[in-house]
């Protein structure tokens, strides 16, 4: 009969404790839902993936001198006619979803500045778009990265 008992509080805080780590994760991962944080354009990277996949520095610095290299001669998507209006240009955001009207501007990363780069995540790629270099997910169209070419 001891034993049946020991068992029973066994379970019972085996239980407990897989509950409570449920509940902790729960917890973690909701953080910033419902207030306004994941459609904040440059903060909370905390649980960001950009952290890990996004534009590093490195990145960055050679996308300007590839830009820097290519200014008087920009390919589609990066020329000055193809910039967005400001009305579009707000639609583009980090974790948010391209709208069907941008995904029709949508242009393949040049093939110099490509290689440039380190490769994208998978389902990710690279593609210029107003004036911007993204990174993507080809399936849901979910901008990972931004990266905003200066003129």
């Amino acid at each position: 009969m001891r034993i049946k008992t020991w068992l029973h509080l066994l379970v019972a805080a085996i239980f407990a404790l897989a509950c409570s780590l449920a509940f902790a994760q729960d917890e973690g991962h909701g953080h910033g839902q419902g207030h306004g944080h994941g459609h904040n354009k440059h903060g909370d990277r905390d649980d960001d993936d950009r952290d890990r996949h996004g534009y590093s520095d490195h990145d960055r610095d050679s996308m300007r001198d590839w830009y820097d290299e290519h200014h008087e001669h920009l390919p589609p998507g990066l020329a000055k006619r193809d910039e967005l209006p400001p009305g579009l240009e707000r639609q583009l955001m980090v974790r948010g979803t391209l709208p069907p009207g941008l995904r029709k501007k949508l242009h393949r990363c040049p093939e110099d500045l490509e290689q440039r780069l380190p490769p994208p995540p998978p389902d990710y790629e690279h593609a210029v778009i107003g004036g911007h270099l993204v990174l993507i997910n080809r399936s849901t169209y979910v901008v990972l990265d931004i990266f905003h070419f200066e003129r």
